[in-house]
């Protein structure tokens, strides 16, 4: 089959939906490739770079649509790119058909098979073609980026001669694929993340990335998963408790992440006028669903606003084309491996299996008639895992009465070494002759002093403390190697022990610091 790319007219959209290596396993697939003249060069693919990769340019978006049976692209069509498609042409590209229903009827008019890149749903087989997830890693990523260009002061915490400077604090609003890319990047810059989303068992996730859920106290049973893996709509009793939360939350944080959306719907509207005047001057909030209408109330699609108050509303709806060849090529993988799916072999012949679940969930019109909504794939997403209950927090008395067992166990435990010690101590002082005795005396304090200083030490710490068991063992060997030859053989075989095991413990101790070392080192 001939697949084609054409150029994107959205005013500032870098992105292009066939890259020159994507286009490489097109061909494999047994595909002709096409490219419109000038489709790449804003991503920073040259038509030399297409054509040197085996891909045909077209010189204009006729002559591109006139020659292929595959056309695809990166944004929804508009009313006039679908008019170029004839009766039996497949389009693949965003489509949005829960908002587009004039689209819909003009390509189920046309006889034109659409397959939207947004209903693909999120099934484990389909997670390499899932074009939404990577976009939205990408948005969430760059989302940090603009808020840090935006905020006017570190994300991270810093200690200077000139003063000190806290660490900003994040709040991520839905922990989806775009909300957990914003809790890493934001934790990597040294900032103090927290978030929220209505699927609770998230929280796991969000924890992992090294930031605060916040759980909602809420009694009612509440299942923000739909089907799909999307968040589904909230109860307004859940709302309410929610925007509560969130008012709660407004005078703390610096920076606002919202990545809110639900299929098919228009965001929902959860960072709300008050909210924004309740943050301090200077903040920043980055709405991430402001092409579907914004999760704050004061967004403007494509535009960064301040309010009265001094806050920065960044609404652009791009972000993903702010980093053009990323994203290119990324959602290039998305659909060449869908074509694959839907290609027989290596003839390159496509059918298009309306049996398949991702194919019949990714597809919304098909041989003349409207196939969206599609019905629930017969694999389910990954299934829902119950949130970890919240350990219960120990009152003072309790705290204080586990202490005391635990102090009086310990006491027992020494009680029983030193009884062990005092009995081992008074046979080697009625059997062993004087000249060893006062050695094995100094031999059995060093190792009862020695345990004591390091096994109550925090295991976390062990790892730092390994430069001063390096020098404790130096000092032993020491000690052992002036012993050696000065007095009994009993001497000599524990002071050979010791310089024995003094020596593994410091070349362990350089070892694992070497290694511990390397994990910070850039590669």
């Amino acid at each position: 089959m001939k697949i084609g790319a054409v150029k994107e007219i959205f005013a500032d959209e870098k992105r292009v939906a066939i890259t020159p290596s994507s286009a490489g396993h097109l061909r494999k697939l047994g595909h002709q490739v096409f490219i419109e003249a000038g489709a790449g060069v804003a991503s920073g693919f040259s038509d030399a770079d297409y054509e040197k990769a085996g891909v045909t340019v077209a010189k204009s978006v006729v002559d591109l649509v006139s020659a292929v049976d595959v056309v695809v692209k990166v944004r929804q069509p508009t009313e006039a790119e679908l008019k170029r498609l004839k009766n039996g042409q497949t389009l693949i590209s965003f489509f949005y058909p829960g908002q587009n229903e004039a689209l819909l009827k003009q390509a189920e008019k046309q006889g034109v098979t659409a397959v939207a890149m947004d209903m693909v749903p999120r099934i484990s087989r389909a997670q390499k073609m899932d074009a939404l997830s990577s976009m939205a890693n990408i948005a969430g990523y760059r989302a940090v980026i603009e808020a840090a260009n935006n905020f006017g002061r570190f994300f991270t915490g810093q200690v200077t001669a000139a003063g000190k400077v806290p660490p900003a604090k994040v709040l991520v609003i839905g922990a989806g694929v775009a909300g957990l890319a914003a809790i890493g990047a934001a934790r990597g810059l040294g900032a103090i993340v927290r978030a929220f989303d209505v699927r609770p068992e998230v929280a796991e996730q969000i924890e992992s990335m090294g930031g605060e859920f916040l759980f909602l106290d809420f009694s009612d049973t509440q299942d923000g998963a739909a089907s799909g893996g999307y968040a589904a709509p909230s109860s307004p009793e859940f709302r309410a408790k929610q925007l509560e939360l969130f008012r709660s939350q407004a005078p703390e944080v610096d920076v606002v992440i919202t990545t809110a959306l639900i299929p098919g719907r228009d965001a929902p509207k959860l960072w709300l006028k008050d909210m924004v005047e309740a943050m301090k001057t200077g903040s920043v909030v980055v709405d991430l669903a402001a092409e579907r209408g914004g999760n704050c109330d004061l967004t403007l699609p494509n535009e960064k606003v301040v309010s009265d108050n001094g806050v920065t509303i960044v609404g652009y709806t791009d972000f993903p084309s702010r980093m053009g060849a990323q994203a290119s090529e990324l959602y290039a993988n998305n659909i060449r491996h869908f074509i694959a799916d839907l290609t027989t072999g290596k003839d390159g012949v496509i059918n298009h299996n309306m049996e398949d679940d991702i194919i019949r969930g990714s597809t919304v019109t098909h041989d003349g008639a409207i196939t969206f909504p599609p019905p629930p794939p017969k694999i389910a997403a990954i299934a829902v895992q119950k949130p970890k209950e919240k350990p219960k927090e120990r009152t003072v008395e309790e705290k204080r009465a586990k202490e005391a067992v635990e102090f009086q166990a310990q006491t027992r435990q020494q009680y029983t070494l030193l009884g062990i010690g005092a009995v081992l101590m008074l046979i080697v002082g009625l059997y062993a002759p004087p000249s060893f005795l006062s050695h094995f005396i100094v031999f059995v304090l060093a190792c009862f002093v020695g345990f004591q200083v390091i096994w109550n030490v925090s295991h976390s710490l062990h790892t730092p403390l390994m430069a001063v068991t390096n020098a404790i063992s130096g000092i032993i060997i020491l000690g052992a190697l002036l012993q050696i030859g000065l007095s009994s053989w009993w001497v000599v075989i524990l002071s050979a022990i010791s310089v024995l095991i003094a020596s593994i413990n410091i070349i362990g101790g350089f070892l694992v610091t070497r290694r511990m070392l390397a994990m910070f080192q850039k590669s």
